[in-house]
């Protein structure tokens, strides 16, 4: 039995994806495996409802704890906002209350200039991102207060350092570092704590992008000094089960650089 037995986790974009090579390509499962092995029940979210139940029935059938699925795409066209919500009340209604939230999702036309970019695929990192995470953090906040939970939210090395071709994605990704701090600042009263995780882990979506723009993954993505890319459980996710912990309370607005000594900075 985990600490986190009997507490509730809503973790946007945490299909179950798949490399090439078999292995599990996805942050957002890495996370919900991680947070399964410590007794959380979860609801997951993301567009793909076979890869959420697929996830369902393996986190399930594993680990024994009970996940909500729920398809949930926040986008240029959708009311967004009646999206959110009805996850937020089918999770409240489901386990009766909420203690931590992982804005993990997002989608980008990575690759793509400045100069090439469109407003469609502005928009489409720029809702599924930075739009998605400030409506599920308005939403829980009440639950969160009450249960005086975390936020954990997902930017990028992509805005840190300006990588090339990704304007959006980087737009959108810093956008949730200010939406976070601004956060941690109103909500620490109520004792929710919001922190920022900057990954770096093999993940299909990355191998995606090696393959359709490899000239941008070449320029972007580099071997982090520990010599090997991070592993989504062990790595990424192990990290957010600790900062969802009473020994991180204090812990509040920092952005952690998660990039095996490659993510350095002042």
């Amino acid at each position: 039995m985990g600490f986190l037995t009997g507490k509730t986790a809503i973790i946007t974009g945490a299909g179950r994806a798949v490399l090439s090579d078999g292995r599990c390509g996805s942050i957002g499962y890495g996370i919900a495996t991680a947070y399964a092995k410590e007794g959380a029940n979860l609801v997951i979210t993301g567009r793909n409802v076979k890869k959420l139940e697929d996830a369902k029935e393996e986190l399930e059938r594993l680990y024994g704890i009970k996940v909500l699925i729920m398809q949930a795409d926040v986008n240029a066209g959708a009311d967004n906002e009646a999206v959110v919500n009805k996850v937020v009340e089918e999770t409240v209604k489901e386990f009766g209350g909420i203690d931590v939230l992982i804005n993990n999702a997002q989608a980008s036309a990575s690759g793509v200039s400045i100069a090439d970019h469109t407003t469609e695929q502005f928009n489409l990192a720029m809702y599924s991102g930075l739009y998605a995470a400030f409506y599920y953090m308005k939403a829980c906040y009440p639950y969160l207060a009450k249960s005086k939970g975390s936020v954990i939210n997902f930017a990028s090395g992509a805005g840190l350092f300006g990588n090339y071709g990704q304007c959006a994605y980087a737009a959108a990704k810093e956008g949730i570092r200010g939406l976070s701090r601004v956060a941690a600042t109103e909500w620490a009263k109520d004792g929710i704590n919001v922190n920022v995780i900057c990954p770096l882990a093999w993940t299909a979506q990355l191998e995606q992008f090696e393959k359709a723009y490899p000239d941008a993954f070449k320029a972007n993505v580099k071997m982090p000094p520990a010599g090997h890319f991070g592993d989504a459980e062990l790595e990424i996710g192990r990290v957010c089960v600790q900062l969802a912990s009473p020994d991180f309370k204090y812990m509040n607005g920092e952005t952690l650089t998660l990039e095996g000594g490659m993510g350095q900075r002042p």
